[in-house]
């Protein structure tokens, strides 16, 4: 299974799929087919079947070139997985900020 990008209503988009080792290199080389233009959006994560390291440093890149692009991403459905991999490393309120909390 890869990962895929699929957009959805309004300014709400949702990624599924395996968000690993295996899917992020060609999946974030390909980034600028994918990335939304909209200034904010909801990104949902709730169908994300597994999520590595790998996985939870590409959304943190994704995070950083969203902003400095001035782009505003809220999080939704964050997986259980990637709020463990994030407290372990030592990020785990990065989705809990007011910048990133659900909704646009």
């Amino acid at each position: 299974m890869s990962i895929r990008l699929t957009a959805g209503e309004g300014q709400q988009y949702h990624l599924s799929g395996r968000l690993d080792r295996d899917t992020v290199p060609d999946f974030w080389r390909q980034r600028d087919q994918w990335l939304p233009a909209d200034t904010a959006f909801s990104l949902d994560l709730s169908a994300l079947s597994r999520v590595d390291s790998a996985g939870m440093a590409m959304l943190l890149h994704l995070d950083k070139q969203l902003r400095s692009q001035g782009q505003q991403v809220r999080y939704q459905g964050v997986p259980e997985q990637l709020k463990l991999l994030l407290t372990l490393s030592n990020l785990g309120t990065f989705f809990d900020d007011a910048e990133h909390q659900e909704g646009v």
